[in-house]
Order: C-alpha cells, then sequence, then structure tokens
C-alpha cells in the first residue's frame, strides 16, 4: 500500500495524507501559474517530495503551519522553506521536545510504516530556512494568493493560511475534528482562544485541517471558541487541568 494518500480538493489544488499513521496528518499542494507551495510536509517517514513530483513540475515553495516533527519531516527534501519569525530558532537550532519523546509519540500506536523507515536513525529535522513570515504577510503563487494568519496557541509561531478568493482556510492544529493539544509547556491555552476567535471572523468556505477528517464543517469554528470561552469562563483554561470533550473534538489543557 501507498504511504501517501493523495485527494484532489480542486483542479489545483490537492491533499497529501498519511492515514497510515494515527496522527492521520495532511499537507496541501496548491499549484499556481508561476510556483507551488507545499503546506507542511508530514512525518518525514517517506519521500514527499516524489508525490509532489508526481504531481507538478513548478518550483515549490514549502511553508510551514508551525515546526513540530509531524509537519516539518519532509522538509529535508526541499531547498526552499518558510516558518514563522518566532519559530526560527526551533527549526535552525534547538527544537524544544526531546528526541526520545518525539519518538515515543511517533511509535504510540502501532503503525506498518513505510519500507526504509528506522525509527532508530529517525531524526527532528533542522535546517535554515529560505526566508520567514509575518502576520499579514502575502504569498504569491501566480494567479493565487495566500494571507498568512499568526494564530499562536498550539505554539508561540503557529499559522493559519487564508485564501480568499477561494475562501479556503488551511487551519494546521489550530482547527480540527480530534484531540486540539494546549497542554505542552510550549503551548499558550489563553493565546490559543484568542487565535480560533481571529479565524471565525474570516469569510470561510473551506476548512483545510492538518489531521484526522478532512471533510469537516465550517461551524466548528464557532463551537471551538464557543468550547474555549466555557473552560474559560470556570478559570480553567489552564495548563494541568485535562481534557475537555465535545463531542467531535476535545480540549486537551
Amino acid at each position: 500500500m501507498e504511504w501517501f494518500h493523495i485527494e484532489k480538493i480542486d483542479n489545483e489544488t490537492f491533499a497529501i495524507s498519511e492515514y497510515g499513521h494515527w496522527e492521520e496528518t495532511h499537507c496541501y499542494l496548491l499549484l499556481g501559474t508561476e510556483r507551488a507551495i507545499l503546506i507542511d510536509t508530514g512525518l518525514g517517514v517517506a519521500n514527499i517530495k516524489s508525490v509532489v513530483n508526481n504531481i507538478t513540475s513548478l518550483p515549490v515553495l514549502v511553508i510551514t503551519t508551525h515546526v513540530h516533527w509531524d509537519h516539518i519531516g519532509g522538509h529535508k527534501y526541499f531547498r526552499d522553506f518558510a516558518v514563522y519569525e518566532k519559530e526560527i530558532a526551533w527549526i535552525s537550532k534547538n527544537f524544544p521536545i526531546p528526541l526520545k519523546m518525539v519518538k515515543e509519540n511517533l511509535t504510540r500506536k502501532p503503525c506498518d510504516f513505510p519500507s526504509g523507515f528506522n525509527i532508530e536513525s529517525y531524526q527532528v529535522f533542522q535546517g535554515m530556512p529560505s526566508f520567514t513570515m509575518r502576520d499579514g504577510d502575502i504569498i504569491e503563487l501566480g494567479n493565487r494568493r495566500l494571507q498568512v494568519l499568526h494564530t499562536p496557541g498550539h505554539s508561540p509561531g503557529h499559522c493559519c493560511f487564508y485564501e480568499k478568493e477561494r475562501g479556503y482556510l488551511y487551519s494546521g492544529d489550530l482547527i480540527y475534528s480530534g484531540c486540539l493539544d494546549a497542554f505542552y509547556p510550549s503551548t499558550n491555552p489563553i493565546d490559543f482562544m484568542h487565535s480560533v476567535d481571529k479565524i471565525r471572523k474570516l469569510d470561510i468556505q473551506k476548512i483545510c485541517p492538518s489531521h484526522h477528517e478532512i471533510n469537516i464543517p465550517i461551524g466548528i469554528v464557532d463551537r471551538i471558541y464557543d468550547a474555549f470561552c466555557e473552560i474559560h469562563s470556570t478559570n480553567k483554561l489552564q495548563h494541568g487541568n485535562g481534557m475537555f470533550d465535545f463531542g467531535d473534538f476535545q480540549i486537551h489543557i
């Protein structure tokens, strides 16, 4: 079985997914007239560049929702990549989570990893980005434009990407159906709540999440915001208060 699953969102937009792993990570390839953008590169246990090359011959720029191992694993296959300015040190000098913990998380549940993958030699990608992103930046693809939205909380430099003309929101780990993580020491639950509030004001026609179910309702944004507000109103929006279950999503603080 092929490790990557390709799904066409429209004729110029593709989801590249790793359904064989429990995190069910999604990356997104956007084709423009001048270049392609790849949003995140997944776990790095198989060569995502070979998949991208089968779809397009355009020059590819990788942009990063945030510098966590399951989103930067395949950066090693690309020359040009960008991260938000607050996470340059994470990707170029010192990843904040110990490698032992990353490996334990990667193998937390049974997985039939692709041929040739060896967990013992797995490393978190480190490298110097081609350029850095800032809140409000516009990334041009020729006939398409992406706006960078700084949405901290899950990590200090977490970004969503908004394509206004199509109404697509590439939501990273801010919005998805599943367990939203705000419990790591490097997370900030209050910032997470404010970031959800920030993106809920956009005209969103489709959410492209980074994990699990790929077709999620737009209304989940308001429900996640309401859930954060509910937790906040009881003075529990602080690290160590555990898991809060809201049906199709959970908030881990």
